[in-house]
This record gives C-alpha cells, sequence and structure tokens, in this order.
C-alpha cells in the first residue's frame, strides 16, 4: 500500500503536535548532552590479585591538573587520558578508597606488576 504524504491529524482534534516531539514541552529548556563526559564518568570495577579495584577513565580534555603515577613515579601532565583507581573492598569501607584515588597511566595500570607493599 502507497504512503500518504499527507500530515497525520491530531489525536485530541484540537490542533495538537503530531510526530516528532509532540510530547515535548519547551524543548529549548533541555541542556545538551556530552558524550564523552558521560562516557567517561562512569566507572568500572575491575579483580585483580591484589583486590577489587574501581577505575574511571579521565579523558585528556577533562585532565587538567598534574599527578605522579605510582607505578612510574613521573608525570601524569595536564592534557593527556589516564586513568583515575581507588580500592573498592578498602578496609576502611568505600569512602577511605575513594579518599585515597590515584592517577595512573593507562599503560603503566595494564602493565603494572601485583608487588604486595
Amino acid at each position: 500500500m502507497p504512503r500518504s504524504n499527507r500530515p497525520r491529524r491530531p489525536a485530541s482534534g484540537k490542533g495538537a503536535p503530531a510526530g516528532r516531539g509532540a510530547g515535548r514541552r519547551n524543548s529549548a529548556d533541555v541542556p545538551e548532552l556530552d558524550l564523552e563526559r558521560a562516557r567517561a564518568g562512569i566507572a568500572r570495577r575491575e579483580s585483580a590479585p591484589d583486590g577489587e579495584w574501581m577505575v574511571r577513565t579521565m579523558t585528556a580534555k577533562n585532565a587538567e591538573k598534574t599527578y605522579i603515577c605510582p607505578e612510574c613515579s613521573t608525570a601524569v601532565l595536564p592534557g593527556v587520558a589516564h586513568l583515575v583507581v581507588w580500592k573498592d573492598d578498602h578496609l576502611f569501607g568505600a569512602a577511605a578508597g575513594l579518599a585515597e584515588r590515584r592517577h595512573w597511566h593507562t599503560n603503566c595500570w595494564m602493565s603494572r606488576s601485583y608487588r604486595y607493599r
């Protein structure tokens, strides 16, 4: 059956708009979604021989400060993508683990040694 190019009739009969955006009000008030920030803001859990870790990706755009990587003891410079890592199974709870988070180079985290310190 061929398609009709005529606009659809409003459901209520009062001239309400139909189709895309029909139920939206003040669509200009909705902020634009920053996909890069949304993807980077979610932490993932990783299991390793040295415990459970929460790992969050820090994009180059959001990296604004200088940190020292605990593995190689060199600087993680502003504008360099890296990882923010904290212990999920901390002895004093999740809040203490989050307070002791560290910024790692991505390669350092992937190739870290599991030395017990």
